[in-house]
């Protein structure tokens, strides 16, 4: 549309509804002016949009003050067109075009206008003049200039510069002659070209100045530059640079602004002297985006001769300014102060608000971002999708996007938040308060879907056991509740015959007795209905947990608990566990355990037992060989009041652990047992016994020789223990035996003792003392070395052989002394007279059958009497060299090899014991040969002589 500044009120403009196509007059459609309304008003039923009372000032707006184009200078406005209901809102834009009228008057940038002019100048000479400025555009615009007096030596010119406006220039007619005539004084009018025309004018001094034949001239003629917005007071922006091919003061330039207008003149400063163009106020790009004026540069001749450029600076933009917010009504939801009412059953999608967000910088500074910031149920759209929409002005619907509850939010304050897209970025907000207006949408709600409820039994009927209590959201009517009791749906048990509720209150009360260990949990439901129209209801589920009273004692599982546990059991082990139970609950069934003493006095300080789980733990280690079963009480009491209480008795037998080894009660170590050497085969020689503390396998014991029994002699039973002689004794074997004897038992690990049992084997024990040294000794050698039979056996049979081949050596000599001797005697004899052939008696050295010798033969005849010890003296077996052999003293030399062995004349029963030691009368020394001895020549080895203690010496029967 289009339309005349300074308009009157009510100027009609034109009708949207026509123009838009749309039918009126039935009342369903509406018109709503959205935006523009400061100067512009349309009827809600028709659409005709007229002018209000604010009058339009085309040069006042502020959209058009640098406007030069009228058609540029417009009011733009919004139309909302609603349907029914406001079922469907459509938004259009529209513009009114402000037309231009001839209110101002051209004006001269001063009264009085001075210009010099040099003299002698050619005829037509031209002089510019300053221009008038008109705020008025087009034709209201300058349309002409004259001279109202013109004389003789000049003549105005107008002509049409290339930027469309109006130069005026002084011509020169005649010969000027500054002594003459120096100065002309004319009035100068301009005339714009409205209708009525207005004028003004000023009157121009023309000076006529010295010859000045040069003019200055610009480098370029037309100077361009960028300058950012809010650019401080002082800041350089560009330097004109003209040059005047004059000298002396025609060549001297100064610089000044020519066709300027007052606010380039107001912003920018320029230095004269050097044209430097810099700024003189900061320029904000949302006032001037662009400055363009000339800039004068002038000679300091008379007359001064001047040049033009055409300066063009364009303000770049800065993002010096945060995005605006503005939030309108928009169709029928009203909006007053910030708050829209908006009632909670309005359908999702729905547009409650208008909002405008616009940002006054260019470019990527005046790109706005629009959204709702926080959880809110709105969001927003676009309010068209027009791609000629500006960047930096865009309108949005507020819509609902989830459905509105007034009983859960009644106010939402909806924050709208833009941000543009400079660097930095700025951003502002703008807020909404949104009021939900309530509907009875809500049926009676309890605090909790499930109430427990905790209720003593015993109790007396008629008793409050708890009161339900329901809201409701709503008001009024429907927010007033009724109670009523159902039953529950886990439950087909009516709950009237045992609890009931008043309606009003909500108060339920009990009509039995509760007994707490017959039924401890009645659930049930009630149900609480409004009175609105429909009703609603709400329900709760009550659960009442009958709560006990101490009306039960402890009772205990067993009244006797019996245990069984291993012995050396670590201190404060668990050696068994008790159950008892109260039937019922709480404190009245929070049992504290004890122990009594039983039978046992030290039981409470044996035993210790925990509360929580009845398990009973010994503070010492058991010994069952100490003792073998406990017996105790166990008490419990219960936390009521007053306390009951239980017992049950508690036996606890200890069961055994191999943890002793066997004890040997005999033989002793240091005694010994005599073995005659005439014992026959399985001859008992002594019994092993042993007992052990521990019982069953742990007390089986078994015996075995472990040592001392290098010949095999001996046998132990292992089960009882009995010693047994198993092999044919030998000389060798005759005296002390030691045998290492170990017991063990049948126990895992088994467990082990070993004992010596010495036997001394020979006829009789003469020299006890001896024997006991010998065990005495016995009992300091290492178990791994043998101690069994004569050890010197073998070194006392090659000494004995020693001495008797000695005495034999000196029997053989004596033997040939007597036989010399005898022959002789014969020989003298027979002189004598002696007849031959006449038996003789025997001669005194003939060997003579000892008496003792006959014994044996005696003993053949009577009862056999026991074998001696030893039979014989061995002495050194020697082989003779023609391997003949003395078989005794009265025998003859056998043709047989072998040894010759003498025998003991008195080897009878009361022989002395010459089987451990024999020491030889001989004056010889006593020297033992070796199987293994070296040969001939090489060194023999001599075995030390025995003490006299261990020797023993021949006297009869007796040992000593």
């Amino acid at each position: 549309y289009r339309l005349a500044e300074e308009g009157p009120a009510d100027i009609r403009i034109g009708n949207v509804a026509s123009d838009l196509g749309i039918v009126t007059g039935s009342g369903e459609v509406t018109f709503s002016l959205e935006s523009g309304s400061d100067y512009l008003k349309i009827d809600n039923m028709t659409g005709e949009l007229s002018t209000t009372e604010r009058r339009i000032d085309r040069e006042k707006l502020p959209q058009c003050q640098m406007i030069f184009d009228e058609n540029e200078c417009f009011l733009d406005f919004e139309v909302s067109v609603i349907g029914p209901s406001q079922s469907w809102v459509d938004l259009f834009e529209g513009r009114v075009i402000i037309l231009d009228i001839n209110d101002n008057t051209p004006t001269f940038p001063s009264p009085v206008l001075t210009l010099t002019v040099e003299e002698n100048r050619p005829v037509g000479t031209l002089y510019l003049l300053p221009t008038a400025t008109d705020r008025d555009f087009g034709r209201n615009g300058i349309e002409r200039y004259e001279l109202l007096q013109e004389p003789s030596v000049f003549e105005l010119q107008v002509a049409d510069t290339l930027d469309g406006e109006k130069q005026p220039q002084l011509i020169v007619k005649g010969a000027l002659d500054r002594e003459q005539r120096d100065s002309y004084e004319l009035s100068l009018r301009v005339r714009d070209g409205g209708d009525p025309a207005r004028s003004s004018q000023a009157i121009l001094r023309v000076l006529i100045t010295d010859v000045n034949d040069n003019s200055p001239r610009f480098e370029k003629s037309v100077y361009e530059a960028d300058l950012a917005e809010n650019s401080s007071p002082g800041t350089p922006i560009l330097q004109l640079r003209a040059t005047d091919l004059d000298v002396g003061v025609n060549g001297q330039i100064e610089y000044v602004f020519g066709a300027a207008t007052e606010s380039v003149r107001r912003l920018l400063r320029l230095d004269e002297t050097s044209g430097w163009l810099s700024v003189l106020h900061r320029i904000d790009r949302e006032e001037v985006n662009q400055l363009r004026f000339t800039v004068m540069a002038r000679d300091r001749g008379q007359p001064p001769k001047t040049d033009k450029a055409t300066v063009v600076l364009n303000i770049r933009d800065e993002n010096d300014n945060v995005p605006t917010i503005d939030i309108r009504k928009i169709g029928r939801i009203p909006l007053r102060d910030g708050v829209a009412s908006v009632a909670e059953d309005v359908l999702v999608d729905t547009p409650i608000a208008l909002v405008q967000v616009s940002d006054r910088d260019q470019g990527e500074n005046g790109v706005v971002t629009c959204t709702v910031v926080g959880d809110v149920p709105f969001q927003l759209k676009p309010a068209s999708e027009g791609e000629g929409e500006p960047q930096n002005k865009r309108k949005y619907f507020l819509h609902t996007s989830a459905p509105l509850d007034y009983e859960a939010v009644r106010d939402y304050n909806v924050v709208i938040v833009a941000v543009d897209s400079g660097s930095p970025s700025l951003s502002s907000n703008n807020s909404l308060l949104v009021r939900v207006g309530d509907t009875n949408d809500n049926p009676p709600m309890f605090s909790q879907a499930v109430l427990e409820v905790s209720f003593p039994e015993n109790n007396l009927p008629g008793e409050r056991v708890a009161t339900v209590v329901a809201t409701d959201a709503d008001s009024g009517k429907n927010a007033e509740i009724t109670y009523s009791l159902e039953a529950s749906p886990l439950s087909s048990e009516a709950p009237g015959s045992i609890f009931s509720i008043d309606p009003d209150s909500g108060d339920v009360s009990v009509q039995a007795v509760l007994d707490r260990e017959q039924r401890d949990t009645y659930e049930f439901q009630v149900t609480a209905r409004d009175k609105g129209v429909p009703s609603l209801l709400g329900s709760t589920t009550v659960v009442v947990r009958v709560s006990d009273r101490n009306d039960n004692e402890p009772r205990f599982m067993q009244d006797v608990f019996t245990f069984y546990v291993k012995e050396n059991l670590q201190p404060n082990s668990p050696v068994g566990m008790v159950t008892v139970m109260d039937f019922d609950k709480g404190r009245n069934a929070e049992l504290s355990l004890s122990i009594q003493p039983g039978d046992h006095d030290q039981a409470a300080s044996i035993f210790s037992i925990e509360n929580d789980t009845g398990t009973i733990f010994s503070t010492v280690s058991f010994d069952r060989e100490q003792q073998t079963s406990y017996t105790f009480k166990v008490k419990a009491v219960d936390g009521g009041e007053p306390p009951r209480s239980a017992t049950a008795t508690v036996s606890l037998f200890v069961m055994d652990e191999n943890d002793n080894a066997p004890t040997v009660t005999f033989p002793s170590n240091s005694s010994y047992t005599v073995l005659p050497p005439s014992s026959n085969m399985r001859t008992v020689v002594a019994t092993v016994v042993a007992t052990d503390a521990d019982t069953g396998l742990n007390a089986d014991l078994n015996y075995s020789i472990v040592g001392g029994n290098p010949f095999k002699l001996f046998e132990i039973d292992p089960a009882s223990g009995v010693v047994s002689l198993v092999g044919k004794l030998a000389p060798k074997h005759y005296g002390l035996h030691r045998l290492v004897v170990q017991v063990n038992d049948s126990g895992q690990p088994p467990q082990s003792t070993t004992a010596l049992l010495h036997v001394f084997v020979n006829e009789s024990l003469s020299n006890a003392t001896v024997v006991e040294s010998q065990v005495a000794r016995s009992l300091h050698t290492p178990l791994a070395q043998d101690i069994a039979g004569d050890p010197s056996y073998e070194l006392s049979k090659q000494r004995l052989s020693i001495v008797i081949g000695v005495v034999a050596g000196i029997m053989t000599v004596i033997l040939l002394i007597l036989v010399v001797v005898m022959a002789r005697y014969c020989r003298s004899k027979g002189k004598h007279g002696y007849e031959a052939g006449k038996k003789d008696h025997e001669d005194f050295f003939t060997p003579q059958q000892h008496d003792k010798a006959k014994k044996p033969k005696k003993d053949k005849k009577g009862k056999k009497g026991k074998q001696p010890l030893y039979s014989s003296i061995v002495t050194v077996e020697a082989s003779k060299p023609n391997g003949q052999r003395y078989d005794s003293v009265n025998e003859k030399l056998s043709d047989s090899p072998g040894i010759g062995r003498y025998r003991s004349v008195n080897g009878g029963p009361g022989s002395p014991d010459l089987a451990r030691h024999y020491k030889s009368s001989s004056p010889l020394p006593t020297v033992q040969l070796h199987p293994q001895s070296p040969t001939a020549g090489k060194k023999h080895q001599a075995v030390q002589d025995l003490p006299p203690a261990n020797t023993f010496v021949g006297a009869g029967d007796n040992i000593s």
